[in-house]
């Protein structure tokens, strides 16, 4: 039985310190640590190798589009990850996670919707969209 190839988290290339907010949406590539909090969307190069760390006094409130991440603060917003999802104990996620991979430790919470995905980019499942492809709007 092969086991799946321990994830190794890229070299941290930014931090956002305890006590630092940033305001709007953030871009990065490499590695991000993040001990304060963002209010706006975090996305990544979808390089399969860029990841996100929220630690326990982390919180992002926006959409999260990261190959790799590793979660032990709060995100409210939808999660997206074409790779690695790791849930740490103190993780509280209030939104949809799009995953491909997923390791979640006891203690970690999810309100809302878990949905396993193959594609590097997942779409966003809704109403809206089911009633499109009725023919309904």
């Amino acid at each position: 039985m092969s086991r799946a190839k321990k994830f190794k988290a890229p070299k941290i290339t930014t931090v956002i310190g305890v006590g630092t907010e940033i305001l709007g949406d953030m871009h990065f590539s490499g590695g991000l640590h993040v001990d304060g909090h963002i209010k706006g969307n975090v996305t990544a190069e979808q390089d399969g190798q860029s990841a996100l760390i929220v630690s326990e006094n982390g919180s992002i409130e926006g959409e999260v589009r990261v190959p790799n991440m590793i979660i032990n603060g709060t995100i409210t917003g939808n999660l997206y990850a074409s790779q690695r999802v790791e849930l740490a104990s103190d993780a509280h996620i209030h939104g949809t996670v799009y995953y491909a991979l997923l390791e979640m430790t006891m203690g970690a919470e999810v309100n809302g919707q878990m949905i396993h995905t193959d594609e590097d980019s997942p779409k966003m499942i809704g109403y809206e969209q089911e009633d499109a492809r009725d023919g309904v709007v």
